[in-house]
């Protein structure tokens, strides 16, 4: 079968170790199944991979991907949830310390079929574009339970988003403008803060700016680079949710004071359960929201997606076909 994999890794040169080739059909453990992908889309999570990040070398080669739907063995259309749980695991499973994604133990979803536990899969809903549900499984996700599960806002309330142009960062100012929050956001570049006002985010600010008021929870992403900032911009009692930390993770000061004086809440995410993807494609087709997508190619041109990653000029979703 066609799939885009590591075949090797590099830190400084990932695209090194990218080949878009043959790979044999995927093997299916008992309790899994196979679904045949028409669309499947790229993440910062498979350039990691390609650097030598969270996969170690000696899995290699190693399909691929995170986010992918398509059709099932006996014909249903399927959203493909990413997060596996280890064997015997019960409750949410992104609590899992032995969790993995697909891509990490077993192979991704870049490619014209996948294996997946049977629980993992999602009934696409009618309505659903085939290119939009592969925009859900991990930013939109990642974006859904940090908004719903972990924020705890409310229609009405503040909230800022550090970054405008990454998959979660546009996936969070579309579905907090839909549920009724006030989005701001912060960019280094006009342009993409222009673009987030576009998607329906009510103000954007330079990166590092005063905000004109204290803002009820901030959606962290960047990490070091932002970190005082989104500290600082909390109103008391506030909430910060921080999902990743792409500028490092080792801030110049953690702000500890400012915390425990002002008592904010600070609140690791990661991911989303089966269930809260099931509700989070439920809710883009009830709202009517149409995901960010940068770019739709197929899946034999998947290197020119990459490249446009690695060189940091995609705006939404990279999206590739089968």
């Amino acid at each position: 079968m066609l799939a885009a994999f590591a075949k090797s890794q590099s830190a400084d040169d990932p695209l090194s170790g990218l080949e878009v080739g043959e790979r044999p059909d995927p093997e299916v453990p008992d309790g899994w199944t196979t679904v045949r992908l028409r669309t499947a889309a790229l993440n910062h999570h498979d350039v990691w991979s390609l650097r030598g990040v969270g996969l170690p070398a000696d899995r290699l080669p190693m399909v691929l991907g995170c986010d992918g739907a398509g059709v099932t063995e006996d014909g249903t259309e399927v959203i493909v949830h990413a997060v596996v749980p280890s064997p015997g695991w019960s409750g949410d499973e992104t609590l899992d310390p032995r969790r993995s994604l697909l891509s990490e133990v077993h192979d991704g979803t870049l490619a014209e079929r996948v294996a997946v536990p049977r629980h993992n899969l999602v009934p696409k809903p009618v309505g659903l574009s085939w290119e939009h549900a592969a925009c859900l499984p991990t930013a939109w996700l990642t974006a859904y339970r940090m908004l719903f599960t972990n924020a705890g806002v409310q229609p009405g309330a503040t909230v800022l988003v550090q970054g405008a142009a990454g998959g979660v960062a546009t996936a969070l100012v579309q579905l907090g403008a839909a549920a009724g929050l006030r989005m701001w956001v912060t960019s280094r570049d006009p342009e993409r803060g222009e673009a987030a006002v576009a998607l329906g985010a009510d103000r954007a600010f330079e990166s590092g700016a005063r905000l004109p008021e204290r803002v009820d929870a901030v959606m962290e992403t960047v990490g070091a680079a932002t970190w005082s900032h989104s500290i600082n911009s909390l109103r008391p009692g506030g909430t910060v949710v921080i999902s990743g930390a792409t500028s490092g993770d080792a801030p110049a000061k953690a702000e500890l004071t400012k915390i425990f004086f002002k008592q904010l809440r600070v609140v690791g995410s990661t991911m989303g359960t089966r269930d809260e993807l099931e509700r989070l494609a439920q809710f883009v087709v009830g709202a009517g929201i149409e995901p960010l997508v940068d770019s739709v190619t197929p899946l034999a041109e998947a290197r020119e997606g990459f490249v446009r990653m690695v060189e940091g000029r995609v705006t939404g979703k990279v999206v590739f076909t089968l």
